[in-house]
């Protein structure tokens, strides 16, 4: 299982990761949440938490589940996690991956995302965020 992060800021944009157009990897060359896979022994918030860490340097006190989110293909779930934050997107040097920025959703079209992620936003912005961590919510990507 995979873990991801949909950061929304307070003029409701949302924190992508441009990924490295490298095979091999996920994604290669889309905008898509941070996150990554599950350790050894590692609970889904744990690694979510590590991960931003690792990636960004980013801890969100206010993180918490969203939603299990379907990539297709045969590759793994996704736990989606949701937290706020209102940094500058910019001034975040990445250790993977090429840049970070700011999207607001009628923008989504425009760039090339991840289905699961397109998923994630829409779920994120219906309001099914469940802040007591119950009643996830599994949906197919795309």
């Amino acid at each position: 299982m995979g873990v991801a992060a949909a950061i929304r800021n307070s003029d409701g944009a949302y924190l992508l990761h441009l990924r490295d157009n490298i095979d091999g990897i996920c994604w290669p060359g889309h905008w898509s949440f941070l996150g990554g896979q599950l350790e050894a022994d590692e609970t889904p918030h744990k690694a979510i938490t590590r991960e931003l860490h690792e990636e960004a340097g980013l801890v969100l006190p206010d993180l918490r589940p969203l939603a299990t989110v379907q990539q297709g293909n045969g590759r793994a779930d996704i736990e989606v996690f949701t937290a706020s934050w209102n940094g500058d997107a910019a001034r975040i040097q990445v250790t993977e991956g090429i840049m970070l920025a700011w999207f607001r959703p009628h923008l989504l079209p425009r760039l090339r995302v991840p289905p699961w992620c397109v998923e994630a936003i829409r779920l994120h912005q219906a309001g099914v965020e469940d802040a007591a961590g119950a009643g996830h919510r599994r949906s197919p990507a795309g």
